[in-house]
């Protein structure tokens, strides 16, 4: 892991959209794992503004998301699929049918979810993979308890989790009790991940994914130890409470 200081979240996201453009034009054909949330939104904002002003293309690029609200439709305000359009896909020149979000409608969520797999397999996985944390170690919707073996998998969402995503919604009993979310097992297939983390809501799961030694269930994040190719951007906020006398032998700063 290569752990990278940003001084805020603007310098987060400058730093992590370089990443993201230099992989799309070192290789224009990539395939991009994208997240949702308050997180990634500055990432996106930079990517679509290098794509205007410097041309980057993505016309061969192909998106799989995270995640997705079971029980909200594609076209509904709330769901991922909207946030995505909104965020990124409308202001760059990506192709409709390359970008991929889970059903979170389908009639049948197991067979949705096994096909989200199959998707990715035959993509070739997962190139880039942008990555959140929540505050209780989540990545994705992975909940702390998930088994690291699981591949794409309809998940309950915890009660901090739900308050955490309110905000996006007019009031907290709107939020989704389940999701759609690729399991840890299949982000751990991606050739690289980006982790970013923003502001001291993250520090304390910051401080633990940096001063964890083994990996353990109960804090998704952990999952994370021992994956040699990703690079960790986070802020000085979310650094507030990094150990460094404990962690700088094992990571770059």
């Amino acid at each position: 892991m290569k752990l990278i200081r940003a001084t805020n979240y603007a310098h987060m996201s400058e730093l992590a959209a370089d990443y993201m453009i230099r992989q799309v034009q070192s290789a224009p054909n990539t395939v991009l794992g994208l997240a949702t949330g308050g997180t990634p939104k500055g990432v996106y904002e930079k990517m679509i503004e290098d794509h205007h002003r410097n041309g980057t293309s993505y016309r061969k690029v192909k998106s799989v998301n995270l995640d997705e609200y079971v029980g909200l439709s594609p076209e509904d305000p709330n769901s991922y699929r909207t946030f995505m359009e909104q965020e990124l896909f409308h202001d760059i020149d990506i192709s409709p049918e390359h970008t991929h979000v889970p059903n979170g409608v389908a009639d049948d969520l197991d067979q949705e979810c096994r096909r989200y797999d199959q998707l990715i397999e035959t993509l070739g996985g997962i190139d880039l993979q942008l990555l959140g944390i929540g505050q209780n170690g989540h990545i994705g919707f992975n909940e702390p308890g998930t088994s690291f073996q699981k591949t794409t998998h309809v998940t309950k969402l915890t009660e901090d989790t739900r308050r955490a995503n309110a905000r996006f919604f007019e009031q907290i009993n709107q939020v989704p009790t389940q999701a759609i979310t690729v399991g840890i097992k299949t982000i751990l297939t991606s050739r690289r991940i980006l982790l970013l983390a923003s502001g001291e809501s993250k520090a304390e799961a910051i401080h633990q994914l940096l001063n964890q030694v083994e990996q353990d269930e109960s804090f998704p994040a952990s999952a994370l130890i021992g994956y040699d190719n990703m690079i960790l951007i986070a802020d000085e906020a979310a650094l507030s409470r990094y150990d460094q006398m404990k962690a700088r032998e094992r990571y770059i700063d």
